[in-house]
């Protein structure tokens, strides 16, 4: 019997043995963790960092014609008496009438009498075709009295002029 009992005691010894070297445990790691290895790609080269050439989108549309017609003044009659030095904002209506959708590479310029004030050449604003616009300078009296006008064209982005031209004329009273 004592053999017996020995027998079972060894047997359970070897069982919890073999039980505790199966159960999960924590593991302590002492080792310095090692940085993931990305390894080097190649430079690009001076040639490889140049921008590509720049394509400009075109200003104008092919097989088009540019066309201004004028239709009203809006503001500022012909011959309206303003003061030395006032600022005078001109509107004008205009109508798209060509097959041309205008955009920032149409202007308005100086043609004839003086800019008073204003820039020569002015932004004409964008304006599909067949559509009215209203188109505005602001200009400065004069100091000194008397009529003056500024006539303006419009012009294509090639240069070209086209349309009514549009103008404002003044009368500058002595104060």
């Amino acid at each position: 019997m004592k053999k017996n009992r020995t027998c079972w005691w060894l047997s359970l010894l070897i069982l919890v043995s073999v039980s505790a070297g199966c159960q999960p445990g924590v593991a302590h790691s002492t080792a310095t963790p090692i940085a993931n290895f990305i390894p080097p790609t190649n430079n690009p080269s001076a040639e490889e960092n140049q921008p590509g050439e720049f394509t400009p989108l075109p200003t104008r549309q092919a097989n088009c014609e540019s066309q201004l017609r004028f239709l009203d003044d809006l503001t500022i009659p012909d011959g309206m008496e303003v003061s030395p030095g006032e600022e005078i904002t001109k509107r004008w209506l205009i109508r798209n009438e060509g097959s041309c959708n205008w955009n920032r590479s149409y202007s308005l310029q100086l043609i004839s009498g003086l800019s008073l004030g204003a820039g020569k050449v002015q932004e004409l604003y964008p304006a599909r075709q067949s559509t009215e616009a209203i188109v505005e300078i602001i200009f400065t009296a004069p100091d000194n009295p008397g009529r003056y006008n500024s006539w303006w064209q419009a012009y294509d982005p090639d240069g070209n002029r086209f349309g009514d031209p549009i103008y404002m004329e003044i009368s500058v009273r002595s104060d």
